[in-house]
């Protein structure tokens, strides 16, 4: 599932910055490569055992990552469920608990992000 009208897509910010409201938020940097980057925050939904991951790809505008200066741009913002044994399904219906804490979360980076 792909999250429209989040206000962050297009947003830019250094890589440090960008570790350190990933981190107040629950986010983790996991995925990334010179000049990609994804954060994620897991949902767990404790009625059906089911992992949800929110997810924000960024790319590097500027710079490498491995540089703290680089500057990222956030290019997508989307949520799977984790199947076994790895990997997420995009196609699966979220149910409406996990969305409006995946909205929270969305909103509650943003706010950070533009503090």
């Amino acid at each position: 599932m792909i999250f429209e009208n989040t206000g962050l897509v297009g947003l830019k910010s250094d890589l440090a910055f960008l570790d350190e409201v990933a981190e107040k938020t629950g986010f983790v940097r996991w995925q990334w490569e010179y000049y990609r980057a994804t954060y994620e925050y897991k949902i767990e939904d404790t009625d059906s055992h089911s992992e949800y991951y929110l997810r924000m790809n960024t790319r590097a505008v500027e710079g490498k990552l491995e540089k703290p200066h680089a500057v990222l741009e956030i290019e997508a913002v989307y949520m799977g469920k984790a199947t076994f044994p790895h990997g997420l399904e995009y196609e699966t219906p979220i149910p409406s608990k996990i969305l409006n804490t995946a909205n929270t979360k969305i909103q509650q980076f943003k706010a950070a992000l533009e503090a």
